[in-house]
């Protein structure tokens, strides 16, 4: 019978599959805020002073 312990042992970071999908899918979330709070503050600092 494999226990938690025999189950990331596999793995570099010590999740497992379930723990490592969770931990990607609010990565990725969180990526995208950032990308897309970045795009508005460019586009408002363009329309304020244009650069091209």
């Amino acid at each position: 019978m494999a226990t938690d312990v025999d189950k990331r042992s596999g793995s570099l970071t010590g999740l497992t599959e379930t723990e490592a999908q969770e931990f990607h899918a609010i990565f990725v979330k969180s990526f995208m805020i950032f990308v897309g709070v970045a795009v508005v503050a460019h586009f408002l600092v363009w329309l304020w002073r244009p650069w091209l």
